[in-house]
């Protein structure tokens, strides 16, 4: 891996503060306005996701022309020491639908690679003002505030698991505390880096989607697991293509407890 000079990796993070707060602000113009009688907004998402990725792009091209941007069928090109050496991964809205429906819960995530190791990640609300933020293998913060995945050692009714949407299609829970799903999968990780809940059931992401979410939960404390507990290797996806098998973000020590909550439906 290779050992960065401070004031350009500075120079970069705060390169990318000011760019995802300034996607929040043209975000927020599109925010809530989805047509009520839809359950989705094509329309307008689509434009908003368009005008977000533009505005990043374009950006991006006038500070730093010879970095590249992640796309879904990303070659994983030689070692370099020049410029394209960075690439930059870049997701315009994560929770469509609370977005288009006016519900706080989501938000953009920036994050950087230098030859295919992580840099940094960071996650913005536009709605509420979080902005949570990693540099890898640092701390991770909220805001200024450090945060760490929650130090319980034992899973009880006050605990908190995050789920995606159709998880109860395929598993059979025996959670003792709060299941809950807020539509934001990000956002749940990071509720679960910051302690607010003590784990989070990822369901068919891609690597464009998890590589933000990655570098702030192992910068707080926790990892992203399979669901039975084994490694979970994100770089193995770097294709695009969607991850088949779930996969849960937790602290290490809770996490074959939290497992051993989930019973796959298919396997009852």
């Amino acid at each position: 891996m290779t050992v960065f000079e401070a004031h350009e990796i500075e120079d970069l993070k705060l390169f990318a503060m000011d760019i995802i707060r300034d996607a929040g602000e043209e975000a927020l113009k599109f925010y809530g306005r989805g047509k009520l009688n839809l359950k989705f907004d094509q329309d307008l998402v689509t434009n908003a996701e368009l005008r977000l990725t533009q505005l990043f792009q374009d950006r991006l091209c006038d500070r730093f022309p010879e970095h590249r941007i992640f796309k879904n069928t990303q070659d994983d090109s030689q070692y370099s020491h020049e410029g394209k050496r960075y690439l930059w991964i870049f997701d315009a809205i994560d929770g469509v639908s609370n977005f288009q429906a006016g519900i706080p819960i989501w938000g953009i995530s920036v994050s950087l690679l230098e030859n295919y190791w992580p840099v940094f990640g960071m996650f913005y609300m536009p709605a509420t003002g979080d902005l949570f933020h990693a540099l890898a293998g640092q701390k991770a913060c909220r805001g200024d505030q450090e945060i760490f995945v929650s130090t319980q050692t034992d899973i009880n009714d006050e605990s908190v698991l995050l789920i995606y949407s159709r998880f109860h299609n395929h598993y059979l829970s025996t959670f003792p505390g709060k299941v809950r799903n807020l539509g934001c999968t990000v956002a749940h990780v990071c509720y679960v880096a910051s302690g607010r809940a003590e784990a989070a059931v990822i369901g068919r992401e891609t690597y464009h989607d998890l590589a933000t979410a990655r570098i702030i939960i192992e910068a707080a404390g926790g990892k992203i697991y399979k669901t039975d507990g084994s490694d979970f290797f994100l770089n193995e996806h770097l294709n695009g293509e969607r991850i088949d098998e779930h996969l849960i973000a937790v602290a290490p020590n809770i996490r074959l407890q939290v497992c051993n909550y989930l019973r796959d439906r298919c396997q009852s």
